[in-house]
């Protein structure tokens, strides 16, 4: 154990994600478990920058695991991108004498968290936390499952009315530059078609394939779309159908941030509750610079740099299966 490690704070950064509560109970409970004094920062970097930061106690994440969002708040933080900024969050942690810090979000959180723990020295330890399982390093990330479980319930309502009135429905979902909510709700929800980022889009090949599955009498269709879709997002693609085919009654559905909210599924709390209890213990074990993560069921640690550059592909059987079921 690092003797030196006696408080650590926790924050969230970046959009919100279902678990993240999970998490913070974890880390809370496992640090005062080790006689760690523990602190919570309200509202990510620029709660840190501000001096928004207050002692966590076994009581104050009690009931919260069921709960979406985050009782720590989150912001994207513009000051803390240059020096000044950081500089300022490092003299609120130095006042509350901080010895390391759990950072829990995506891409922006682990960027910030590098650059902060190289400048001054104090260790990082980051946790997948964000929808889009777009982190290299993990298979999952914290809210991903959750997002899914809520896109497919809103796909299914959306089959009930497409089925009936013989429309063709565009639903778009969140994921950015990522695939993975797409694919995975594309095949979960039995869908026609899936759009991803990472993949080619032949909308006129599209299109003619759907006149001839009319002809076939199929005549209801649902098409998931990721909103980073290159070729255009739901509603650029519906027009375009519209133009090419305006025989067919196509609808625009934007899931949109109901897949960010809601009480995260079982597989999101247990996730969180294992990364932020490994986050602890990695702290005390000299730990620092890291993306925890879990591969193959197994906790898994990256430097924060590679987690950052690297590209975490889609699985490729599931473009497979997605491309199969489809006919």
């Amino acid at each position: 154990m690092n003797s030196k490690i006696k408080r650590i704070a926790v924050f969230t950064s970046g959009g919100d994600s279902p678990g993240m509560n999970a998490a913070i109970r974890a880390v809370t409970r496992t640090a005062i478990y080790h006689d760690l004094h523990v602190y919570g920062v309200i509202g990510g970097y620029e709660g840190m920058i501000n001096g928004n930061i207050s002692r966590l106690e076994k009581k104050d994440v009690a009931n919260i695991m069921q709960r979406g969002g985050t009782i720590l708040k989150t912001a994207r933080s513009k000051e803390f991108m240059d020096y000044e900024g950081r500089k300022k969050a490092y003299e609120t942690l130095m006042a509350h004498d901080i010895d390391g810090c759990i950072a829990i979000g995506g891409n922006g959180t682990y960027t910030g968290a590098m650059k902060f723990g190289e400048e001054f020295n104090m260790p990082m330890i980051g946790l997948p936390g964000t929808i889009d399982n777009d982190i290299f390093g993990t298979d999952y990330t914290i809210g991903f499952d959750t997002a899914v479980n809520t896109a497919i319930e809103a796909v299914d309502k959306i089959r009930d009315t497409a089925d009936s009135h013989d429309r063709l429905f565009f639903i778009e979902v969140m994921g950015r530059h990522s695939g993975y909510i797409a694919l995975h709700t594309g095949i979960g929800s039995g869908a026609g078609n899936v759009f991803l980022p990472e993949t080619e889009t032949d909308i006129d090949a599209f299109t003619h394939n759907l006149q001839r599955s009319a002809r076939r009498q199929k005549l209801f269709n649902l098409v998931i779309v990721a909103e980073g879709n290159k070729s255009g997002d739901a509603v650029q693609l519906a027009n375009r159908v519209r133009e090419l085919a305006p025989e067919f009654d196509t609808k625009v559905t934007i899931i949109g941030h109901l897949q960010r909210g809601g009480s995260p599924s079982c597989f999101d709390r247990v996730l969180a509750s294992r990364l932020g209890y490994h986050a602890v213990e990695s702290l005390l074990s000299g730990k620092a610079g890291i993306a925890l993560g879990v591969i193959n069921d197994k906790i898994h640690h990256t430097q924060f740099e590679e987690a950052i550059t690297k590209t975490k592909p889609l699985n490729t059987d599931l473009l497979k299966i997605v491309e199969i079921l489809a006919l």
